[in-house]
């Protein structure tokens, strides 16, 4: 009988955990001295559709959000990325791992919005995009702006969110890292698993690895 527990246990120890995903992701501190000068980066920036299934690093990844569209200006909020009228409309989503995170740039951190494997629902027809293992999704939230029609809030949505993802491009430029910015996606199933509002579009991707 003792013997019996004895294996039991040796057992339940042996059964593999699977990772839950991290409720909240604090980042490091940017490194704003990291990379190289600008016109080099100009110079290397390219679109790459061959992705490195590897996990991305902490640091690489807390620095590539900063990047994104984090606070460069603490006493007045201001981001790295210009929006139209200061609205800051484009939040940053990132897939990762297994589940969905929305970046804070207050505290610059990651919320866990929905657990799940969501690529096929970025990638569309663009199989190369499921191997990549860090995805940004940039949703703009038009309901931030505080003049125009629909028509011309989608249309500064667009120009802003392509300012976050030149943002990403160029620090991936800089560091090495391949990535393509996307317009392909799913937007309806998007707007479902993550609960957007009706004002929230999602604009753009951008897969990413080494």
């Amino acid at each position: 009988m003792k013997k019996s527990a004895i294996y039991l246990l040796i057992a339940i120890m042996t059964i593999p955990c699977v990772a839950q995903p991290s409720r909240r992701i604090v980042l490091d501190p940017p490194d704003t001295t990291r990379g190289m000068p600008v016109m080099t980066a100009l110079a290397r920036r390219a679109s790459v559709r061959a992705f490195n299934p590897g996990p991305i690093n902490h640091k690489d990844l807390s620095d590539m959000i900063w990047a994104a569209n984090g606070i460069n200006r603490p006493g007045e909020g201001k981001r790295t990325a210009p929006s139209a009228i200061n609205a800051q409309d484009v939040d940053v989503y990132v897939w990762m791992g297994s589940a969905f995170y929305l970046y804070e740039p207050e505290g610059h951190l990651l919320e866990l919005v929905v657990e799940g494997n969501y690529r096929d629902i970025i990638a569309g027809s663009q199989d190369y995009v499921n191997d990549a293992p860090l995805i940004f999704l940039l949703v703009s939230d038009i309901s931030r702006f505080r003049w125009g029609d629909e028509s011309q809030r989608l249309h500064s949505a667009a120009m802003d969110a392509a300012m976050v993802a030149q943002n990403i491009l160029l620090f991936c430029a800089s560091e090495g890292f391949a990535t393509v910015p996307r317009g392909i996606m799913d937007t309806e199933k998007l707007r479902e698993v993550l609960n957007l509002k009706e004002s929230q579009h999602p604009m753009l991707n951008v897969p990413v690895s080494y």
